[in-house]
């Protein structure tokens, strides 16, 4: 069954998109929890972040390591907080959310709605910050 995400991935479903390769994908959220809250995602649909390979589990951790580094610097945050849930869509991806307290890593602070100039807003600090990196 094709997720939501794969429709995303492949253009089906509209997304904002920070970055992209032969393996993944990050978008931005569209229930943040925080400004800049992104979802990096594998292109190969997996449920189960355990059921990913090794060598794509790496793969996503060195992505998200780059994008973290990037919202480090596009946010004024203390840390970028990582969750991995898998609850919500069932195919594999990790919440990089920045952050400045440990209170803003659940997902009871997600937004229901953004303006999607929010979204866009945020998505080119990341772009930006990636070309800088």
């Amino acid at each position: 069954m094709t997720t939501i995400f794969t429709r995303i991935i492949a253009g089906e479903i509209p997304g904002t998109f920070v970055y992209r390769d032969d393996l993944c994908v990050v978008f931005m959220s569209i229930n943040p929890m925080a400004v800049g809250h992104a979802l990096v995602v594998p292109i190969e649909e997996v449920d189960v972040w355990t059921d990913c390979s090794p060598d794509l589990a790496a793969h996503l951790f060195a992505v998200s390591h780059r994008i973290a580094a990037a919202q480090q610097a596009a946010f004024d945050c203390e840390r970028v907080g990582l969750i991995i849930a898998g609850y919500e869509v069932p195919h594999a991806h990790i919440h990089l959310i920045p952050t400045t307290n440990m209170g803003q890593l659940s997902f009871a602070n997600a937004a229901h709605t953004v303006e999607r100039d929010v979204i866009e807003g945020a998505a080119q600090r990341i772009r930006d910050a990636l070309a800088a990196l």
